[in-house]
């Protein structure tokens, strides 16, 4: 690891490490009391992926992460309150209990778009957040995040491309996890690295130790970088190991114990920890405080949510269903003009015309070479009741005759053959 933050940002990187699996410790304990509605979704072991990848983007900018990056809502703003009343189904939680898990967003003022349960379509979604940032001169980066098993879906390969041929400023961060659920990646992938799938479409990529949160935010910090100056759009690889399950309810008996204990030893806490020490930023003391400052917030957290009513039964539906002007709260507020992103019109001018086209149906007829439908000719329509030998004529080219029937005399083979049939 490379001295090369300050001390404050070396701790706050350990300060959101600490507070990801704390938050996530305390969620363990009310799902085990019942106070949990839903699955509950573990990072163990992947802190420093969510809390070292959203650290390296600046206030402004957007991301959208999956269920497991807590650490990453944490680092962008989201209060510990708001994350267990949104696991409890709370009245006060993000949703107004209508999720149970981590599908909410702030699209006001943190820029979090909410996780979307099919894996991969956050791609498309922020590439076009990363567009549309770029069209309005604002200068921002969006980040999501994929897994291994994620990125052999379709939507992967067809958002990533779409990013590419865009060029957008747009950051991908692929967890290699090594796992999807219980298939590991050598059975679903013939690849050693999974970062070399950015070939295919022309863009860089990266590979990060996933358990070194320094190395994730320098790697991250400069792939933003180079989105935000237009060299977009970027992969990171950051290859590293969950050790719980796909959920509470998943033991993860298919690990083999010996993957289970390497990885337990690389820890990506207890190696910062160490890393901390060793260069006189955090001492027993200052580690002390730490802990105990964690612990006394998310204290008076729990006691909010816990205290948080269950939301009434008359809102079901509120909020559910997008009726009229006020499902989006966000207007666009152009600051380029609006000439500079309309694509031109063609300078070659059409060569062929089609008379009354689109007239046809609920016009009465007029004009439409065709009748469609229920469409009556222009002279019904007009009330003399009569249809038009024009009206009646056919279109195109008159039949060719049909040539009559053979007959077939009695006692012949063939009328021999048909009567067997």
């Amino acid at each position: 690891m490379k001295k090369e933050l300050t001390r404050q940002q070396y701790l706050d990187l350990y300060y959101y490490m600490r507070l990801n699996r704390a938050v996530e410790d305390m969620m363990v304990k009310l799902f085990r009391q019942n106070k949990i509605v839903g699955g509950l979704y573990s990072s163990l072991g992947q802190e420093a992926i969510s809390v070292g990848t959203a650290y390296a983007l600046e206030k402004k900018d957007w991301l959208a992460p999956m269920i497991r990056n807590i650490g990453a809502l944490l680092v962008k703003g989201v209060r510990p309150r708001d994350i267990f009343m949104q696991h409890m189904a709370k009245y006060d939680s993000p949703t107004k209990g209508k999720d149970g898990t981590s599908h909410f967003g702030d699209l006001d003022v943190l820029h979090i778009v909410s996780p979307i349960s099919m894996l991969g379509d956050l791609i498309p979604v922020m590439t076009g957040v990363a567009m549309a940032g770029r069209y309005l001169g604002q200068k921002i980066v969006a980040m999501t995040w994929i897994g291994d098993g994620g990125s052999s879906t379709g939507v992967f390969h067809e958002g990533l491309n779409f990013a590419a041929a865009q060029k957008a400023p747009f950051v991908l961060i692929l967890e290699n996890n090594l796992w999807a659920y219980s298939t590991p990646v050598r059975k679903q992938v013939p690849l050693e690295n999974l970062a070399d799938r950015a070939k295919a479409y022309g863009i860089d990529s990266y590979i990060v130790d996933g358990n070194d949160v320094v190395a994730v935010y320098s790697t991250a910090k400069e792939a933003v970088e180079r989105a935000r100056a237009g060299e977009g759009p970027i992969l990171i690889e950051a290859k590293s190991f969950r050790r719980l399950g796909h959920a509470q309810h998943d033991a993860a008996e298919y690990v083999p114990k010996e993957m289970r204990v390497y990885w337990e030893a690389r820890d990506p806490i207890a190696l910062y920890e160490r890393y901390l020490s060793s260069e006189k930023l955090l001492d027993a003391q200052g580690k002390k405080e730490m802990e105990e400052k964690i612990d006394t917030l998310l204290a008076a957290e729990r006691d909010f949510a816990e205290n948080s009513p269950m939301p009434p039964a008359g809102l079901a539906e509120t909020g559910v269903y997008c009726n009229g002007d006020d499902c989006h709260k966000i207007r666009a507020k152009w600051e380029r003009p609006v000439a500079e992103v309309t694509p031109p019109r063609s300078s070659v001018k059409a060569v062929w015309t089609v008379p009354g086209f689109g007239s046809g149906k609920g016009s009465g007829g007029a004009n439409a070479p065709i009748h469609f439908g229920d469409t009556q000719p222009a002279e019904d329509a007009a009330g003399n009741g009569t249809k038009s030998a024009k009206a009646r004529k056919p279109m195109g080219k008159t039949p060719a005759k049909v040539a009559p029937k053979k007959t077939v005399k009695a006692g012949t083979a063939s009328a021999s053959r048909k009567a067997r049939s």
